[in-house]
């Protein structure tokens, strides 16, 4: 019998500056205190790999926080630690998520050693006036160097990340970047639409502005909910026009160029993060790091001490996980792979539902998939939330 696959997530939470939308479990950090990090996150890594020896790893995902912030020399101590403790398959994708400003040509030489194979560049924006609203520490040509040396350096799997519904953006202000980005042809773009969220500088700063947007009411600096929409629709047509497959609700892709590790979060594969705060999900039991630095730092390294939870996912919320997951994939589901996993056809739980969104034009079945439509895709958080009971 083969070995169960498994993905790899490893969190860098340190940033140069913290921007005031983001609400990541991230900070600012002197270089000692984020070399005694790496020595903590080593001890994790040797703690688990002798734990996972009947695993083989598929992707690894570094994320942060600013990964590339890290010194080089610790970022190459990281992954000497996960090929020593971790059957990584010789095909893995190996993605690094890195911010303009914090690269230089040696780090990413040293990335290619490590085998890392895919980068996902932070860009947001290609108007410096709104980098700087987001309070980003780059600017567009900044970007660019970046995006240049990192081809130079070999690194032929690159995504971009783009923001839309920003303070006082229109859509010509964001096709104006799309178009940019789609100049330089990265195999991968992901388009995530700004959320005010709760306990960020943004939410004290637009939080009126955002209940108005989500009312449908005008608004006096965020985007309304119809120029979000128009900024959506031609984001698609763009893309598509340019050669790039939507396969998720934000993310587009060259042929065969999809995001391995996030497709695998979408399919409920087993994944272990391991860092500050970082979450699992390991055989339907979802666990979590602490999120305190200083106590994920003197952790014992029994397995117990390290997690502030550990609970295992019902049965119910199984099926929930699969449904407005894989929904969230431009291919769907799989009906047999859903009776496979769960030993019940999806129509004995989900029939009503499914009728319900038919009905409405929100989804359709065919070949022995279900999936969204078009007009579902537009619709997706109301199609989603029609499967939690």
């Amino acid at each position: 019998m083969g070995k169960k696959n498994l993905e790899l997530y490893i969190h860098i939470p340190f940033c140069v500056k913290k921007c005031g939308y983001c609400d990541f479990l991230s900070f600012t950090c002197d270089e000692r205190t984020q070399q005694d990090y790496v020595k903590a996150l080593i001890r994790e890594i040797n703690y688990y790999g002798p734990m996972m020896k009947d695993y083989e790893v598929s992707t690894v995902f570094v994320g942060g926080g600013t990964p590339s912030w890290l010194l080089e020399e610790s970022m190459q101590d990281i992954f000497t630690a996960l090929f020593g403790n971790f059957d990584i398959r010789s095909d893995a994708e190996i993605t690094m998520e890195c911010n303009p400003g914090t690269l230089t040509a040696r780090k990413l030489l040293v990335y290619r050693n490590c085998k890392i194979n895919r980068l996902s560049i932070g860009l947001q924006s290609a108007n410096d006036d709104e980098l700087k609203i987001l309070g980003r520490i780059h600017t567009y040509d900044q970007f660019l160097k970046t995006y240049e040396m990192a081809r130079v350096a070999g690194f032929s799997n690159i995504n971009v990340d783009l923001m839309s519904g920003l303070p006082y953006q229109t859509t010509e202000k964001f096709v104006h970047s799309l178009k940019k980005v789609i100049s330089l042809k990265p195999e991968h773009i992901s388009v995530y639409s700004l959320m005010i969220e709760k306990g960020t500088p943004f939410y004290d700063e637009y939080k009126f502005d955002a209940v108005k947007q989500e009312a449908g009411m005008p608004t006096e600096v965020l985007p309304t909910e119809d120029e979000n929409y128009r900024i959506y629709k031609e984001t698609q047509y763009r893309l598509k026009q340019a050669g790039y497959e939507q396969y998720e609700i934000s993310n587009y892709a060259h042929k065969g160029k999809a995001c391995r590790h996030n497709i695998g979060y979408w399919t409920r594969e087993s994944y272990l993060g391991m860092g500050l705060g970082a979450s699992s999900l390991i055989e339907n039991v979802r666990f979590e790091n602490r999120k305190d630095l200083y106590e994920y730092m003197d952790a014992s390294w029994d397995g117990t001490n390290l997690r502030s939870s550990a609970d295992p996912v019902s049965r119910k919320a199984q099926m929930e996980e699969y449904m407005f997951l894989g929904l969230r994939m431009s291919q769907g589901i799989s009906r047999a792979d859903f009776e496979k996993c769960f030993g019940v056809a999806i129509e004995a739980i989900y029939r009503d539902v499914l009728e319900e969104l038919k009905e409405e034009e929100l989804l359709y079945m065919q070949e022995g998939r279900i999936a969204l439509t078009d007009k579902g895709m537009d619709l997706s958080n109301y199609a989603m939330s029609k499967f939690l009971f």
